[in-house]
């Protein structure tokens, strides 16, 4: 009964934080269409690593926006690619390339941005991942956005294209759960959260915080580190765009070992958020998904607490469906409600794997080992 009751407290303190995340998520509206008389100027960064198989359609999709070309330029940092990212990058004549070598750096991304950034002409800066598709309207959602909110960092929602497999769609419901909590938690002024595939900021914020100096030997935090920097300074001009027309489509990684990877490199940066109100959060949420490992090993010492693991599940997956219709409806994928409850052990599990060896252990990426 201890256990039980220590579990039914992890349980509420979770269900109140995700009917937060759910309440503040659909309180979001769509921005008004807005015209724009004086358009604002971007520089598109790339930062790119053996993306030859990626390269040339993220390239393409940018050129062939809907927003005035004399306003926008784009510049692909490539970050030591070893494949063929360089030879494709010839093809491609109105934009700036800059190459850095094949060290071996544990924050070769921030390093790329920031010579993206030193390289950069204009007032806003737009990035974006090498396996990112935006829509023909990003820029000009954006671009409506500044004059409707005058912020001087946005972060821009990011959809997840699944393949046709289990591990595919998994990976898209798990991401649009965290785009939701982007968005409620960036609404609400409450955490700073985002995703580096479609981030905007104002290039002279970037340069008021000193950009990633203090968090420059981290191989993650690009987005989420340097939010809460620019957070900082400016309180209240951080926001969330939540519009269709801005959203950018990523891609999933489509093995068990890069998913886990992947993960566990989004993990890594949490032991050095300076940002304090995400810690409680990330505790709620890790020991309520290890109480189920409790559970399942307690119900093979004593068959009672299989029911009451079954139990849980259910109530889990009651309290968290509402939030994830949300952001599934908005993403045009309601339709993977249905697989919501059959993933949940396979949610707890990676939850709980992702988390300990985020803080513990190396993981690669993108050819580089990471410490």
């Amino acid at each position: 009964m201890v256990l039980l009751l220590i579990i039914a407290l992890f349980f509420l303190d979770y269900t109140v934080l995700i009917i937060y995340y759910g309440i503040k998520w659909a309180s979001i509206k769509p921005p008004p269409v807005v015209e724009i008389k004086t358009y604002p100027r971007f520089s598109i960064i790339v930062p790119a690593r053996n993306e030859e198989d990626n390269i040339s359609a993220l390239l393409n999709a940018i050129q062939q926006q809907a927003y005035p070309k004399d306003f926008y330029e784009i510049i692909v940092v490539d970050d030591g690619s070893t494949d063929g990212t360089r030879e494709r990058l010839k093809f491609f004549q109105e934009i700036k390339c800059i190459e850095l070598p094949n060290d071996h750096t544990n924050s070769g991304k921030k390093r790329a941005i920031e010579a993206g950034v030193a390289a950069s002409i204009n007032e806003w800066i737009v990035t974006t991942d090498a396996d990112c598709i935006p829509g023909k309207n990003w820029l000009s959602a954006i671009a409506g956005y500044i004059h409707l909110r005058d912020p001087v960092f946005i972060a821009g929602p990011v959809h997840m294209q699944a393949a046709p497999t289990i591990l595919g769609i998994f990976q898209e419901m798990d991401f649009m759960i965290l785009q939701a909590i982007t968005g409620a938690a960036a609404s609400a002024n409450q955490l700073s959260m985002c995703n580096g595939a479609n981030l905007i900021y104002q290039k002279k914020a970037f340069e008021k915080v000193e950009g990633f100096k203090d968090i420059d030997h981290i191989a993650s935090g690009d987005d989420m580190l340097l939010m809460y920097k620019i957070w900082k300074k400016f309180p209240g001009r951080v926001v969330y765009l939540k519009s269709k027309e801005a959203i950018v489509e990523t891609k999933g990684q489509m093995t068990w070992a890069n998913f886990f990877n992947q993960r566990i490199r989004w993990a890594s940066k949490a032991r050095s958020y300076q940002d304090k109100r995400i810690l409680p959060v990330l505790i709620v949420v890790y020991l309520f998904n290890l109480a189920f490992l409790v559970l399942a090993i307690a119900a093979t010492i004593d068959p009672f607490y299989w029911c009451w693991l079954l139990v849980a599940l259910v109530a889990k997956t009651v309290v968290e469906l509402p939030l994830f219709i949300g952001a599934a409806s908005f993403f045009g994928r309601t339709q993977l409600a249905l697989f919501y409850f059959i993933f949940q052990p396979l949610h707890i599990l990676y939850t709980i794997v992702s988390g300990v060896f985020g803080q513990l252990g190396k993981y690669e990426w993108k050819g580089r080992k990471v410490r």
